[in-house]
């Protein structure tokens, strides 16, 4: 080990809330915690055990009892202009066939005639 780069290892008291002493060695030396394992409830047995079983069966018994019943269904809002709804059912494609264009912008012979260019 090299001299000199290595910080000073040294004998810490470490002090809990409830009064508990743990002797221990730290680079940080003394300090203070709020909780150990001479107080905290999982060490003491005090901890209290959740039952998670019966939270289960309470789940299932209240979501199994109810028929899945579809949302309720909105009101649809009135229809305030009639024509531009009945002039906007018309898609792309059916406009191209009507104006006799195809996708790419040219004009398209209409069928059973040639087109001549």
């Amino acid at each position: 080990m090299k001299s000199g780069i290595h910080p000073e290892y040294k004998p810490a008291k470490v002090v809990c809330a409830c009064g508990n002493v743990i002797e221990t060695r730290s680079v940080r030396g003394d300090f203070h915690i709020e909780i150990c394992s001479q107080c905290h409830p999982f060490f003491t047995g005090k901890q209290k055990i959740l039952d998670t079983a019966g939270r289960i069966e309470k789940f299932r018994t209240r979501y199994a009892a109810q028929p899945a019943s579809p949302p309720p269904k909105k009101p649809e809002p009135a229809k305030a202009a009639p024509a531009k709804a009945e002039q906007g059912k018309e898609n792309r494609a059916a406009k191209r066939a009507r104006t006799g264009k195809t996708k790419a912008g040219k004009a398209e012979a209409p069928s059973g005639e040639a087109k001549v260019e």
